[in-house]
Formats: structure tokens, sequence, C-alpha cells
């Protein structure tokens, strides 16, 4: 656990009330993870603690860029991310993280580390669909585009359409019609 240090905060010395923590996120945080489908990443993660007497409340929010490859021309380009969740902390019997969104921790802790709870707040902020926008205002022109638009199927107008039909089929639809 000691790789994860820097993203362990200790609340015992602390006051109740609201305390302010900030990371700034790169791709060294999720090598630790062994997390390789970022190019890069600059993600700034704020952390309010909301120290109370029998609980914390934590609220995690993130913003900032992934460098990423696309989906469909595998064009590397920085999808901008953001995202929150809410954590409580309660103190039990024993440690419990069954339930997302509240983690219970044993009575006599001192601190919680993080690194979790950012890790899957940013990787969760990525779509599952990621498309260079580029390819979406018709502004990229890459060799990959232009083979698939070369690869893909034409349309065939409704009068050929017609004329390839075999002429046996035409008096099967006046059944049809005849009703």
């Amino acid at each position: 656990m000691d790789k994860f240090k820097e993203y362990t905060i200790p609340f015992v010395g602390l006051k109740e009330g609201k305390h302010q923590f900030q990371y700034q996120i790169d791709n060294e945080f999720f090598e630790l993870f062994d997390f390789t489908e970022f190019n890069s990443a600059a993600v700034n993660v704020d952390i309010t603690l909301n120290k109370k007497s029998t609980m914390l409340e934590l609220q995690f929010k993130s913003k900032g860029t992934v460098n990423v490859d696309c989906d469909l021309s595998s064009e590397p380009f920085d999808l901008p991310i953001k995202g929150e969740i809410m954590l409580v902390v309660k103190f039990g019997e024993e440690f419990n993280d069954e339930n997302e969104e509240l983690l219970i921790i044993p009575h006599g802790e001192h601190q919680i580390n993080v690194a979790q709870y950012m890790y899957e707040m940013i990787v969760l902020s990525v779509p599952a669909k990621r498309v260079h926008p580029g390819i979406k205002d018709g502004t990229l022109s890459s060799d990959i585009l232009k083979k698939l638009e070369e690869l893909q199927p034409k349309e065939k107008d409704k009068k050929n359409n017609d004329e390839d039909i075999d002429p046996r089929w035409n008096t099967l639809k006046k059944l049809l019609t005849d009703k």
C-alpha cells in the first residue's frame, strides 16, 4: 500500500467541518493500477471532506482531459472529462466496502485512502465509445477514414432494384394488393 501513500488522507487531527484536498492526476497515477488505455492524462481532482462527529462525507470532483485513441480512426485526441461522486464513511466493527456510496471502516482507523475512488471516477467518466471530434464535424482527414468511405456499401436506386426483380415475384406482389 506504500505506492498509494500520497493519496491517503489522515482525518484524525482535523477539526469538525469542511476540508479541501487537491490532486493533479497524470499517467503515473494510472500506472499504479496497471491501466494503459490513456496515452496521457491531465485531470484535477478536488476532494471536499466534511468531518462530522460520527462520520465523514467525501465529495470528489474531477475535471480535465485524457488523451485516448479514437475507436473509429485510431487517431489520438484529447477527450475532456468531468465526474463527481459522493462517499459517506462510517465507523463500524469491520471494514465493509460492498456499497459504492457507503464505506464502513473499523473504529480506531485514523486515515482513509482515496486512490481507488479517484481512479474509478476518472475511468468511468470516459464514454464507452470514443469518437474523434473531427469525425463528428467532418474536419478529420486520415487514411483510415478514406479507406472506410471507399469500402462503404453503395446504395442502389429504387428503380434499379425494381428492374433486378424476377418478373414472377411481381405476380405474387399483385396478390397482396388484390385484397
